[in-house]
């Protein structure tokens, strides 16, 4: 493996030139994150809880919204290889359509029936009635994402992944400083608490559409052609529903599956705790793990374009190279998570959250189990999320993601605590149970070379 490091002169640079913003972009997004849920932290352990309970029922909108833009990019970026700006035009229409139906769908939802699907995810009767508001106005915020989320997407699939970075560096210092004016009431605004941090995130995101609209009427590296945009044509939607439906399905399934991880954790013995570390150390997994994304991000637009390209004959050696790169980067990822878990979380960041003594601790078993994980992980999600589905194995990667989650980590972490009645690190653990075997059945595609698949026609108007 070591071997196919070794790559053509340019190959390492263009692979960090992709990497770099889609770090900086990540970072930017989970520093964020970590800043909206320090805020909602310090209103207590109830409000964060109510936080979490929120926004579970959108991490299935959200893992929607991925499926529509990671499947819009095995086309965009294949496409890109050949040159076709057309067909590229015609592949983001078809995933506007479907990203605005899906977001529109998840806002009515959450905004006519809160409490149905939040009393799903909680039994705290206190807790839901927190979180209503919040999942209201949330709703409306995930319709503008959808939008904007998708064409940042496509930008990054013709590797301009630049455009992300500026678009939420802007966003997110709106919401940082919208939620430290409506959280708490500074400078005269009111104190809205939990529902104030949801007002400011949709201010963000309808500034972020804003932005993304102006950028693409002014463009000229990617003109957008209306008559393809609107009018994407048959043959590009049945090219999409053949690539994209099994990453949405394999997106959808997925999200369905680990928005049960909270409501096992939500129905354990003290589970506002283990809700409120849960959060807390998702936000800092999230923020150590900026390179597991990034490497995935990148590989899929170099193996993608690659094989658009016709170079089929190197792109088995080039997922080498990056399934490799990856393995250094989660190395990397794993020892700082590590250290800063031992040295500086437990000591000076959860006082900052006025977290239990209990909760602390649980936070901790959590982010030192990952930390363990990390490597695997990393490794994982570059061979299957990068290089697998680049390669337009996109069914292999659905079976993969699904069968490990709902087959091995769901029934070892329900069974765990509500058979055995085990404690947060043996359920967390089981969680990680779906990282380590997702990561040896990828591995075992990646080895076969069926992967790639060139998805891409010469005519299609």
């Amino acid at each position: 493996m070591l071997k196919a490091m070794k790559q053509p002169k340019g190959f390492y640079k263009g692979v960090f030139a992709l990497m770099l913003p889609m770090i900086l972009q990540n970072v930017i997004t989970q520093t964020v994150s970590f800043a909206d849920t320090f805020m909602v932290g310090l209103l207590g352990e109830q409000n964060l809880a109510a936080v979490t309970t929120a926004v579970t029922p959108f991490f299935v909108i959200m893992l929607l919204m991925m499926g529509i833009q990671s499947g819009a990019g095995i086309l965009i970026s294949q496409y890109w290889g050949k040159g076709n700006l057309n067909a590229i035009n015609r592949v983001l229409g078809v995933g506007f359509y479907f990203s605005s139906a899906f977001s529109f769908i998840g806002a009515m939802l959450m905004f006519f029936f809160p409490e149905f699907f939040l009393s799903i995810i909680t039994n705290d009767a206190e807790v839901v009635a927190l979180a209503v508001n919040y999942a209201k106005i949330a709703g409306f915020a995930h319709m503008c994402n959808s939008i904007s989320g998708v064409y940042i997407a496509a930008h990054r699939s013709m590797e301009n992944a630049r455009l992300g970075v500026v678009v939420l560096t802007l966003s997110s210092l709106i919401n940082v400083l919208g939620n430290w004016l409506l959280i708490f009431g500074k400078l005269g605004f009111p104190a809205m608490g939990i529902t104030g941090a949801a007002v400011a995130t949709l201010i963000s995101r309808i500034v972020e559409l804003v932005i993304v609209l102006i950028y693409a009427a002014k463009n000229k590296r990617f003109k957008i052609i209306p008559k393809s945009l609107f009018k994407p044509g048959l043959v590009i939607l049945k090219d999409f529903l053949k690539y994209s439906l099994p990453v949405i399905l394999n997106e959808a399934l997925w999200g369905f599956g680990a928005m049960i991880y909270p409501i096992i954790l939500g129905h354990m013995e003290n589970s506002m705790v283990i809700l409120a570390a849960y959060t807390i150390s998702g936000n800092i997994e999230r923020l150590f793990g900026v390179a597991v994304f990034a490497g995935g991000g990148a590989a899929s637009v170099i193996i993608g374009r690659e094989i658009g390209a016709g170079r089929k004959d190197t792109v088995y050696s080039a997922g080498k190279a990056l399934v490799m790169l990856s393995f250094f980067m989660g190395l990397a990822s794993a020892a700082l998570l590590f250290v800063a878990t031992l040295i500086i979380m437990e000591p000076y960041i959860f006082p900052l959250f006025k977290l239990s003594e209990a909760a602390a601790e649980a936070c901790t078993i959590m982010l030192t189990i990952m930390s363990f994980v990390m490597i695997i992980r990393t490794v994982g999600f570059t061979m299957s999320i990068g290089v697998l589905r680049g390669g337009g194995d996109v069914r292999a990667v659905m079976y993969i993601d699904i069968g490990s989650l709902y087959l091995v980590a769901l029934p070892a972490a329900a069974i765990s605590a509500f058979v055995f009645g085990a404690g947060i690190a043996v359920v967390y653990g089981c969680i990680a149970l779906e990282d380590i075997i997702k990561t040896i059945l990828s591995l075992f595609r990646f080895r076969s070379k069926k992967w790639i698949n060139d998805v891409t026609r010469e005519a299609v108007a």
